[in-house]
């Protein structure tokens, strides 16, 4: 699979003498005339593929599919591509490791507009998160604004933004 970009967080100056821990995650690109299938977060308040960490072992293809059902309730999931690998380093929340090591595997693939009912976990609800088709410069336009304006902005932004893009890119 293509590798799309390699990114670091500003936190992180370098890799030098740091405990690193790696996480592998899939993102999902479902789109549907000019909207795309996202997962919007009240509390971050931006837009971002759906998707997730791949359980220890699991296949990622049928993590993909495992994680765009429980956040969206997509159904007839079909037609699965690879799109590309986004890897990015940012500081770690536990003590145990100072820094993550994010790889997400991009697959694009096609769904029914007509969405099922998500399985959110408890996280997910609490941060407002919501399946929804939209724009896809509308959303890019939101992220952007988003992160020039509010103080809300998590550490997934300039991923989800610069995957968007790159989809809205290559849809024209």
């Amino acid at each position: 699979m293509q590798k799309l970009k390699i990114h670091f967080h500003p936190e992180i100056s370098t890799l030098e003498n740091k405990s690193i821990v790696t996480r592998l995650a899939t993102r999902s690109i479902a789109i549907s005339g000019q909207s795309i299938l996202l997962m919007y977060t009240d509390r971050y308040e931006d837009y971002s593929l759906p998707g997730g960490g791949l359980d220890l072992g699991e296949d990622k293809i049928e993590g993909m599919m495992r994680e765009l059902i429980e956040e969206t309730g997509a159904k007839s999931i079909k037609n699965i591509k690879p799109f590309g690998i986004y890897e990015e380093y940012r500081p770690w929340y536990k003590p145990e490791f100072d820094i993550q090591h994010m790889i997400s595997y991009c697959y694009t693939c096609d769904v029914d507009r007509e969405l099922g009912d998500s399985q959110l976990e408890l996280y997910e609800i609490n941060n407002g998160m919501k399946a929804v088709w939209i724009n896809i410069h509308d959303a890019i336009n939101h992220n952007i604004h988003t992160m020039t304006t509010s103080h809300k902005k998590g550490m997934s932004i300039e991923r989800e933004t610069f995957l968007l893009k790159l989809i809205a890119d290559r849809m024209t």
